[in-house]
């Protein structure tokens, strides 16, 4: 049934262009914004049914089966040469303008995450699977599915305008940027290492995010720092397992992990300066079967999040003497891994100052707001590290309502959002390929 609606959206989707794209006024000159808000008013209906679709079938990391499938044929339909499982789902589509210019690059998410939706939207999400052993609803409820219907309106807005073009872009659609499952690579990091840029490299990679507490029109940006590093911990406390009953025949793990989770607490106020933005939380402990039993092992795991590397490794050097002290004070042992590490998302200066005119045209100069640094992460500095990179913000929450947070249950994207990003990145695309606002 599912590939049914994606093969169904797919034709209505590329009729609903073909059949329109006479209505444009073309011209042998550069793309103006005339022409590009012309683009955007023919394909939005499409794009909203699109992400529609895409909201209802959601998929997780690295199962992103479907979803890289119906984005692949988008691509292909646009005429774009296009390459698939990249990092297993992904999907890349290269769009060559008829003009010479620059590389760039921009990227998309394809993954959602292990929650039941909470909303009343006609086309909520009512899929559950297993994740980490447990049945579990999975929704879009991080804003990936408008990230992808908005990247690909601006390859339709672009694809009607190729003879125009200067210049390549390649549209990134990233699987598994929540993170891979347990035990397997994924993301940014593994497109990159299979190749991704080696043959066709950018000079510029552009990324957007969806603000579930932010009113539709409004564009959020950062000078530099955008969003943390994130090195996520697992930590195994050992001890010796006996009937709860005779607690001095045992060693008690759970005890270990109890003063862990305080103890650890102290590294933030305590080993680190307070001009210094970190955070550390433990947030899982799994330990024992029975309450007549003390177990012989208790875990932990939890993530670190912070701006800059060497405090990264301060932290991480201060959890094993921590937790290492903990159980040979007990009798037991300890072991500790960090896994997963995303490092933090730094905009270049000069591509951002470049990129803020194109926005405030966009949205308008009052909607446009400097922001602080988010503790939360996003791989999207994997390419940031390889080619300088711009990433920005826009709000989904529509007018007068509440949407919960991004990842929460009750985080609602509104429709209207997607043509504002669709222009938002648009024109910073395409003013950058046009060598507007260059130095």
């Amino acid at each position: 049934m599912l590939k049914t609606h994606f093969a169904f959206l797919l034709l209505a989707v590329t009729c609903s262009i073909l059949c329109n794209a006479e209505a444009l006024v073309r011209s042998d000159g550069p793309i103006t914004d005339t022409e590009i808000n012309a683009a955007i008013d023919r394909d939005t209906t499409a794009m909203i049914e699109l992400r529609h679709q895409v909201h209802q079938h959601p998929e997780l990391s690295n199962r992103e089966f479907e979803t890289s499938k119906l984005v692949a044929e988008r691509l292909r339909a646009l005429g774009l040469d296009v390459q698939t499982g990249i990092a297993h789902t992904g999907v890349v589509g290269v769009l060559k303008g008829a003009k010479p210019g620059p590389v760039i690059a921009v990227r998309s998410e394809l993954d959602a995450l292990p929650v039941t939706e909470e909303s009343s939207l006609p086309f909520k999400s009512t899929v559950r699977t297993t994740y980490n052993d447990q049945n579990v609803g999975v929704a879009h409820a991080c804003g990936h599915d408008v990230h992808i219907a908005a990247i690909l309106g601006v390859a339709s807005v672009l694809a009607s305008m190729r003879d125009q073009l200067r210049g390549t872009v390649i549209f990134v659609f990233q699987p598994a940027e929540e993170g891979p499952p347990t035990g397997e690579e994924g993301g940014a990091a593994l497109m990159l290492k299979e190749g991704l840029f080696r043959k066709l490299k950018p000079e510029a990679v552009f990324g957007m995010h969806a603000l579930g507490t932010v009113d539709v029109g409004q564009v959020h940006y950062w000078l530099g720092a955008a969003a943390a590093s994130d090195s996520n911990f697992q930590i195994s406390f050992h001890g010796k397992q006996a009937h709860a009953a005779f607690p001095q025949e045992s060693i008690d793990p759970v005890v270990m992990a109890a003063e862990a989770v305080m103890e650890l607490q102290t590294i933030r106020t305590r080993n680190i300066a307070p001009s210094d933005v970190a955070v550390l939380s433990v947030s899982t402990i799994h330990s024992g079967v029975r309450v007549n039993i003390t177990p012989d092992l208790a875990t932990l795991s939890g993530t670190i999040r912070t701006f800059d590397d060497k405090v990264d490794e301060k932290i991480e050097r201060r959890m094993g003497e921590v937790v290492q002290s903990i159980a040979q004070g007990n009798g037991g042992s300890a072991e500790m891994k960090f896994y997963d590490r995303c490092p933090a998302l730094i905009n270049d200066l000069g591509l951002t100052k470049r990129s803020l005119s194109s926005l405030k045209r966009a949205a308008g100069e009052s909607e446009i707001t400097l922001a602080s640094p988010v503790m939360a992460a996003d791989d999207f500095a994997e390419f940031g590290k390889v080619v300088p990179g711009f990433f920005f913000s826009f709000g989904t929450q529509k007018p007068g309502t509440i949407s919960g947070i991004n990842h929460a249950k009750n985080f609602v994207a509104d429709d209207s959002s997607i043509p504002l990003a669709m222009r938002a990145m648009t024109y910073v695309l395409v003013d950058y390929l046009q060598g507007k606002n260059a130095e």
